[in-house]
Formats: C-alpha cells, structure tokens, sequence
C-alpha cells in the first residue's frame, strides 16, 4: 500500500474525528431505540434460539 499523502492523511483525521464525536449521541440513538422497542413489544413471539453447538448432528 502506497503511503498517504499530507492531503489524504488531514482527510482520514477530519473524518475520523467527525465520528469519535457523532460515536456518543450514536449509542444513545441505538440505547433509546432498544428502550422504546421493548415498551412497545416487550416479548418476541418470532424470535427463535439459535442451535446449540453441543447437539451431536446425526
């Protein structure tokens, strides 16, 4: 891979920083929306377990 150049490098910081600072208000996104999803269905009637890896397959 060929090295960054000053410009590309200032890019991949600016970017970088732009999510470090959205990364909080992001996880009180997804925090408030598994709040609100269980309040409104708090029971999943589609959900299925997945299979255990401990069941000898025949």
């Amino acid at each position: 891979m060929a090295p960054l150049t000053p410009e590309q490098v200032r890019r991949r910081e600016r970017v970088e920083d732009l999510i470090r600072l959205a990364a909080p208000g992001l996880t009180l996104l997804l925090a408030v929306g598994e709040r609100i999803s269980r309040l409104v269905e708090p029971e999943d009637h589609e959900y299925y377990p997945p299979r255990s890896s401990s069941d000898p397959r025949p």
